[in-house]
Order: C-alpha cells, then sequence, then structure tokens
C-alpha cells in the first residue's frame, strides 16, 4: 500500500479511492469519501467507499469515477 500511495503521489494524482474495509485502510490515511464531500460510484458502498488524499488534493468535491475499463466489469 505504501508503495501505491507514494507512485499515485508522484505522479501527481489528487487522491485515490477504494472499496474496502475501513477499519482495515484507515492506517494508511483513508476516510469515508463522503467525509470530504466525495460521492461514490455506487451508494450502497457507504463507508466502505474510501478515499486517502495526497499533495496535489486541491479541496475537490463531487462524484468519483473509475476510469473507464473499471465500468466495463
Amino acid at each position: 500500500m505504501h508503495a501505491v500511495l507514494g507512485a499515485a503521489d508522484a505522479l501527481g494524482e489528487p487522491l485515490i479511492g477504494l472499496v474496502g474495509d475501513p477499519a482495515f485502510y484507515h492506517r494508511f490515511g483513508f476516510v469515508p469519501s463522503r467525509s470530504i464531500g466525495i460521492t461514490a460510484p455506487d451508494s450502497s458502498w457507504g463507508d466502505y467507499f474510501q478515499v486517502r488524499t495526497l499533495a496535489q488534493y486541491d479541496g475537490m468535491t463531487g462524484h468519483f469515477s473509475y476510469a473507464g475499463p473499471f465500468d466495463r466489469l
């Protein structure tokens, strides 16, 4: 996880989103997305959809969308 966070930060990504157990991912700085104004792709995910802001995060809010290929899964 630390390698992924570091790589995304180095590439200038503003945040990372994932679906997972809040108790586990909290240790890496993830918070429920709605706590910072980001809505999940699927509202039924609730607190399991989490985000971790990175250095380029500028306070953006709104609907989170995964990259196009994930929509076809």
